[in-house]
């Protein structure tokens, strides 16, 4: 067993739902294995700045619900060189913190990954919507962001069937097309594009105008960022056959609101799990869930590592979509 004693715990990177549901489970789970717990503000920046408090049961009461992070988030341009990453670890050390928690997408990663080369013990959580952290099968946030989208689209198809008309709609996702496909998938999308996935327009475009001709009221395309602009994928919709489009940009809403109830049952196993690993002496590990298992893999493995896309669920709504 290790001598960790005292603890810290930061949001870093795009916000995501579920992360401050993350950061109650380890300010509570570490408060319960009697660790002193710190909240670091505004990333790898409040690190640099020593922006740091101690956290009790307090602090995080009635957070569970609410999207965002009470801790904040913000870029760090210094914490991305050698002197910002060892003036990061110097400052948790003259602390006194002996772990540090990390809840981010990809960057965030890369950050705890260095300092756990510097001989900090650090645990990372995969905070990001765009659920593209490899050895995870979700991440916190994803959930609530298709939940959003597919809302979305739901409504969408009400006026567009009124109105006999196809929408484009652009989600988050500019290497990873997972919100496009499970939210097209759930909601009977015509047609997903995802950075993955080589796009064919013409297909789509002679698809879009063969259901019209036999009599389909209504078009849902779906459109991850990484493809391109929804605006531009419309434009050139209308130019192969003819049929006006109507776009909608989600952007930015996708990543607020309350978290669904399984980002924060994500988001409360994956913070306890952290703050227990660290207990037991483990370090610079990722931790995620697969196949309902949680799981702690070496963060250098998983920032050095692609999430591979799922293929048997693109293909499902691609027969689905007839």
């Amino acid at each position: 067993m290790s001598q960790v004693k005292s603890i810290a715990v930061l949001t870093s990177g795009g916000d995501s739902q579920g992360m401050n549901a993350a950061v109650r489970s380890v300010v509570r789970s570490a408060l319960f294995h009697g660790l002193q717990v710190y909240g670091i503000q505004r990333g790898y920046l409040g690190l640099i700045n020593e922006d740091i408090r101690p956290m009790d049961l307090r602090s995080v009461g009635d957070i569970i619900q609410r999207g965002g992070t009470i801790l904040q988030t913000a870029r760090c341009k210094e914490f991305l060189t050698p002197e910002g990453q060892q003036r990061g670890a110097d400052i948790l050390r003259k602390h006194g913190i002996d772990g540090l928690v990390v809840i981010g997408g990809d960057g965030s990663y890369q950050g705890a990954n260095k300092l756990s080369k510097l001989g900090i013990k650090t645990m990372a959580l995969p905070g990001t919507i765009d659920n593209d952290i490899a050895y995870t099968d979700f991440t916190i946030g994803f959930d609530t962001a298709v939940s959003i989208v597919v809302d979305a689209i739901n409504k969408l198809r009400d006026t567009m069937t009124s109105h006999e008309r196809s929408s484009v709609v652009e989600v988050m996702g500019r290497h990873c097309g997972d919100i496009a496909l499970y939210a097209g998938l759930a909601s009977g999308a015509e047609s997903i594009l995802v950075p993955e996935v080589p796009v064919d327009l013409v297909s789509v475009a002679n698809r879009m105008k063969e259901n019209f001709t036999n009599g389909k009221r209504h078009s849902i395309i779906v459109v991850a960022e990484g493809v391109g602009s929804g605006h531009d994928i419309a434009n050139k919709l209308f130019e192969m056959n003819g049929i006006e489009s109507r776009v909608t940009v989600l952007g930015h809403i996708q990543r607020g609101g309350t978290p669904t109830h399984n980002d924060r049952v994500l988001a409360s196993r994956l913070g306890d799990f952290a703050v227990r690993k660290l207990i037991e002496g483990e370090s610079g590990k990722a931790c995620g869930i697969i196949k309902g298992e949680l799981v702690a893999t070496d963060i250098d493995i998983v920032v050095n590592s692609k999430k591979p896309f799922n293929m048997e669920l693109y293909e499902l709504a691609a027969r689905l979509s007839q």
